[in-house]
């Protein structure tokens, strides 16, 4: 009962959308179907953490930045909020249906998204502090 081969439960009747989005396949584990949900939203509360971000920075920082580099910062934080949301729903469904289908896990497309996004915006903001502060 710990691994997901240990039930094969065929996947119950669903409307045509869940039977479009998940496909065929047997239902997996419900421990393993939660994990991914909570997966799902934790990438969600990253997202709505580079919103309020940008928001922030937008909102609290005229007399840090120029105007030209608070927008900068602000769409790029917007920006990775809006990729890593939507990535996570791409991620979810990806995860899901490799579970009802016994494949394997695909290897996940924020994480670099994440680390090279987050990196970018740091080194942007390290060399305005070293270089454009009066």
């Amino acid at each position: 009962m710990n691994s997901p081969d240990s039930g094969k439960i065929p996947a119950p009747d669903r409307d045509r959308v869940s039977a479009a989005l998940l496909g065929g396949g047997c239902e997996p584990d419900p421990r393993f179907t939660l994990a991914n949900e909570r997966t799902f939203l934790a990438w969600i509360r990253t997202a709505l953490a580079f919103l309020a971000g940008g928001i922030a920075v937008e909102a609290f920082t005229g007399d840090v930045f120029t105007p030209g580099l608070r927008r900068a910062v602000a769409l790029s934080l917007l920006l990775l909020a809006m990729l890593v949301s939507a990535s996570a729903c791409v991620r979810w469904l990806k995860v899901e249906r490799a579970m009802r289908l016994r494949r394997p896990l695909p290897l996940p497309v924020l994480v670099p998204i994440l680390s090279l996004g987050g990196a970018l915006v740091a080194a942007g903001l390290i060399v305005f502090l070293l270089y454009g502060a009066p």
